[in-house]
């Protein structure tokens, strides 16, 4: 969970009005798959072990440049316990893309990948904890054709060893700005950037490739 200097410090960068666009990203998953962690590896490089499962719906804001773009990214950590899945769907409302998690030490996590998918949104399949070699259960192949079969693209990543999280992050933020170029004229106002004039009004209810390895 965040601190309260995180919190403090989201605040300040949530108020930080200078960026060509603002993209909601979330995080989904099962519990225990290692969202946190890989959100506090991309937006703080920095990486601890023993995170509690996040309650409800926690939130970091990173900005970033992609083709000349300063691009602000409100990523959104969410529960994976299914008591919180109506919590968690009640803050899809405004997502631009979807990182879709599951652990390659877990075949469960795996298995209930297709109970999060959903065709509508903008989706990339991360195979998580790949620095657990030894401990492998779900082979990489089975990923990437699952992902071949869904229709996005697949990464294997580890948080601990910060493998292919900046790449995946990246790699989603122009899958997004792709999908708006070709979609100028007819997309929703609710993917334009604030020289459109658009702003995320939701605040959060803080509650408590292939693996390189």
């Amino acid at each position: 969970m965040a601190s309260a200097n995180d919190a403090r410090y989201g605040q300040k960068e949530s108020t930080d009005q200078n960026f060509d666009y603002m993209f909601k990203i979330l995080i989904i998953g099962n519990s225990s798959v290692g969202k946190t962690s890989f959100l506090f590896r991309y937006a703080d490089d920095s990486f601890t072990p023993a995170f509690v499962s996040t309650v409800g719906i926690d939130f970091k804001v990173k900005t970033i440049y992609r083709n000349d773009k300063r691009i602000k990214l409100q990523i959104w950590d969410t529960a994976g316990q299914e008591r919180y899945r109506t919590i968690t769907t009640a803050y899809y409302r405004g997502a631009m893309g979807f990182i879709l998690m599951y652990d390659i030490t877990n075949e469960d996590s795996f298995n209930a990948v297709q109970d999060w998918y959903d065709s509508a949104y903008v989706l990339l399949l991360v195979g998580n904890k790949c620095d657990m070699e030894d401990d492998r259960v779900v082979a990489s192949e089975r990923g990437r054709q699952l992902s071949e079969q869904l229709g996005f693209m697949f990464f294997e990543a580890s948080a601990k060893d910060n493998i292919n999280v900046k790449q995946t992050f990246e790699r989603l933020v122009d899958i997004i700005c792709e999908r708006m170029t070709e979609n100028l004229e007819s997309a929703d106002p609710s993917i334009t950037g604030h020289k459109q004039g658009h702003q995320l009004n939701e605040q959060p209810q803080r509650s408590h490739k292939d693996c390189a390895c």
